[in-house]
């Protein structure tokens, strides 16, 4: 599997919705959060199409996280009726093939349902589909992990968004983006924002306590 490049890809959010934040149990609900917003801030930074659905913001499952919303800005939010499938939706489905982009990655609520549904449905298409593992979430860790595994087995790639970011960076020497990866590490990666936070100190020659 080739390494990704920003201009052959598509990113898809589906349903980062408020309410399905009682349902989902695979994963922490602020590391959702915290995952969704940083795949979202990697599309804007590496000038990604964005194609973000959710059903209307009345219905049961409410209206996308306002971290998301922050990042997603006056982006258009295709709204679907009772579609688990997302390219059911024509107003979904023309928005991707409008890309002209055909590696598809795939973010969202709930893995079993929508995200699973709309991503063999992406396979169906001829779209390569790359679901970001850490950027949806399931009923239960086992209901997750059964649905991911299916969609391999279905030749769908799992991967996470900062495996994401760090292929479309490629190199430190890419300067035109290398400010906007940084930033994402140090807000959006603990282990990764605290080793930067560690290195600006030294680079700084800071005194060290006795």
């Amino acid at each position: 599997m080739p390494v990704l490049k920003a201009e052959e890809v598509v990113v898809a959010m589906i349903d980062h919705a408020v309410g399905f934040a009682n349902l989902f149990r695979s994963h922490n609900l602020a590391d959702h959060v915290n995952n969704a917003v940083a795949l979202a801030k990697t599309a804007v930074i590496y000038d990604l199409p964005l194609v973000v659905t959710n059903g209307a913001d009345t219905a049961p499952s409410g209206p996308l996280f306002d971290r998301l919303k922050q990042v997603l800005g006056d982006r258009e939010v295709v709204v679907r009726g009772g579609n688990f499938d997302a390219f059911a939706t024509e107003r979904f489905a023309d928005a991707v093939a409008a890309t002209g982009r055909r590696k598809l990655l795939l973010s969202g609520l709930m893995t079993e349902g929508c995200v699973l549904q709309t991503a063999m449905s992406g396979l169906d298409r001829g779209y390569d589909v790359h679901v970001v593992v850490d950027a949806v979430a399931g009923e239960t860790r086992e209901i997750h992990d059964a649905a991911v595994q299916r969609l391999v087995q279905a030749g769908a790639v799992p991967v996470t968004w900062l495996s994401v970011a760090s292929e479309l960076q490629g190199t430190y020497e890419n300067l035109a983006t290398v400010e906007g990866f940084m930033g994402l590490m140090a807000e959006h990666s603990p282990t990764l924002g605290m080793y930067l936070q560690h290195y600006s100190a030294l680079q700084s020659g800071g005194a060290v306590a006795a």
